[in-house]
């Protein structure tokens, strides 16, 4: 029979164990959030992990071939875009800004498509939407739209999709976004990084069993 001392001393570690368990849950679930509060406002309408970014090779402004797949280890902000788009040469300069920022940076790449037919078709496209400004990011062309529309299901503009390291798609945003401010920059490295928000979106809306995430950071 156990003594009164044992039974405390075997009731305290009870206790402490289970301080110890909600203390590291606690702390899980703020890490989590943490991961999650740029995403969760940026609200993109798709986010997952589940998916593999259809690699492609398209011609650059000179012709050059640029493969998709050729920027694995890096964070890939993919926009997809043509000049006929309002939205698409709104959001345009923001994006600009990114794919700047990212020049100084290892971690991610900004890479743009278009389904405007050539180079011919954009320049003068390019000078007035950037001021007259250099292009800093690469401008690729797919006027039958065989990577924009048959690999990804694209069909409205702007949309913008994150490819992490690994080449898996991340999240997807439809619409014109402002890609210069500190949250956009913040959801790009986040979701480039292990241990990234877990929290699943579709159409816009966070569901599966980590929603509740975007829950508390509302």
């Amino acid at each position: 029979m156990k003594t009164p001392a044992v039974l405390a001393q075997v009731g305290f570690i009870a206790v402490a164990a289970l301080g110890v368990y909600a203390f590291v849950g606690a702390a899980q679930h703020d890490m989590r959030r943490a991961s999650c509060s740029a995403l969760c406002r940026l609200q993109p309408a798709y986010a997952g992990a589940d998916r593999r970014a259809p690699d492609f090779e398209l011609p650059d402004m000179e012709g050059h071939p640029v493969r998709l797949s050729s920027y694995r280890g890096k964070v890939v902000v993919l926009n997809f875009w043509t000049k006929t788009c309002g939205p698409c040469l709104d959001e345009m300069p923001s994006v600009a800004e990114l794919a700047t920022i990212s020049h100084n940076r290892s971690d991610f790449v900004v890479l743009t498509v278009t389904t405007d037919d050539g180079p011919d078709a954009v320049r003068d496209t390019l000078k007035v939407t950037l001021k007259g400004g250099d292009v800093p990011f690469p401008v690729l062309f797919d006027p039958e739209m065989s990577v924009v529309g048959a690999r990804y299901g694209t069909h409205l503009f702007p949309e913008t999709w994150i490819i992490d390291p690994e080449g898996v798609i991340r999240a997807r945003f439809d619409g014109s976004k402002d890609w210069s401010t500190p949250l956009a920059v913040e959801v790009v490295e986040k979701l480039g990084r292990p241990g990234a928000c877990p929290v699943e979106f579709f159409k816009s809306a966070p569901h599966g069993q980590f929603a509740g995430l975007c829950e508390d950071d509302s």
